[in-house]
């Protein structure tokens, strides 16, 4: 390991990590305290999990007869440890986790309500494992399509299979804010995508929702938020915290901007192409997408003469949202 870091060094840049990304992690942090007290005491000098110290910690564990969601508990941590180590280019074991299986959720505390239902004799059992199996299928497309068409994360999560045409490549947004519907063209490769995602989940899942969750129901806000925060861990992108960001609406936002830049780029007639955009989005009204004109302005400053040439003063500037809040 680097002499530059020390594991208890690592243990906390890790925690702190975590919780920038909106996890607690408080009983992880006592493990891998107690894992580098106890690797300390068993493998003097070793600054990073080896395998002979992980190996120890969970013989040690087995030999006091803990339940395998407490086996579970102590391993994970430590792994995931090696695995931050590893990112930095430290040298760490990385243990394989199915040597200590996650259990059921009734003996677990962090994941409440999923896997008890995969152990469920009813008849809606088969069906909720599918939907549990599908879920590296279903995040990717979700979130695409949340950027590339621009949805609310309310929009997204309540499509049906039947609200997407795949021939002509529109997806038909129902009863969104204010009540509205509205088609919404897709890209050729998002078209591509969703057929693609179509075929693997279409029926498989136990009801007609596009991106289904568990029990017959769409997935929730909370879900998408959830694995949004993930995938930002993963990706090694910060989280401000409850309120900050980044969120799941800015894919909508970065999807404005990005369209309203490239026009500008490209020579288009902004003032035309903005009616397209507002209905595109489902803005109210104009008021709320001429926003996204001087957050654009902020974000790319070359733009700003070419606003200033179109549209003068007209446009306040960018001090709050949309004023729909989308």
């Amino acid at each position: 390991m680097s002499p530059a870091i020390t594991m208890t060094e690592a243990i906390t840049a890790l925690v702190t990590e975590k919780r920038a990304t909106g996890y607690k992690y408080h009983s992880e942090e006592r493990v891998l305290t107690r894992f580098a007290a106890f690797a300390a005491a068993r493998f003097p000098g070793q600054q990073a999990p080896t395998r002979a110290s992980v190996e120890a910690w969970i013989a040690a564990a087995r030999r006091r007869g803990v339940a395998p969601a407490t086996l579970h508990g102590l391993a994970a941590p430590v792994r995931e440890l090696a695995r931050w180590l590893g990112r930095r280019g430290v040298a760490a074991y990385v243990r394989p986790p199915g040597h200590c299986p996650a259990p059921p959720a009734t003996s677990r505390t962090s994941t409440p309500t999923r896997n008890w239902r995969l152990c469920s004799p009813r008849p809606t059992a088969a069906a909720t494992t599918r939907r549990s199996r599908s879920a590296h299928l279903v995040m990717p497309v979700l979130f695409r399509t949340i950027y590339a068409c621009g949805l609310r994360a309310s929009e997204a999560r309540l499509l049906r299979f039947d609200d997407i045409d795949l021939d002509a490549g529109v997806l038909t947004i129902r009863e969104g804010k204010g009540g509205k519907d509205r088609q919404v063209p897709v890209s050729a490769g998002l078209r591509d995508r969703l057929a693609d995602y179509h075929s693997s989940v279409a029926g498989r899942t136990g009801g007609d929702w596009l991106f289904p969750g568990t029990a017959g129901h769409p997935l929730t806000i909370g879900n998408i938020d959830k694995n949004f925060r993930r995938f930002l861990w993963q990706a090694r992108i910060p989280h401000g915290g409850r309120g900050h960001g980044p969120r799941v609406h800015d894919l909508r936002h970065t999807m404005a901007v990005n369209n309203l830049r490239s026009w500008f780029a490209c020579g288009e007639d902004v003032a035309a192409l903005l009616p397209v955009l507002q209905a595109y989005m489902g803005h109210a009204s104009i008021a709320d997408t001429d926003y996204y004109l001087r957050l654009t302005a902020e974000s790319y400053p070359h733009i700003t003469t070419c606003i200033q040439r179109a549209y003068g003063d007209v446009v306040p500037p960018a001090t709050e949202g949309p004023c729909d809040g989308n």
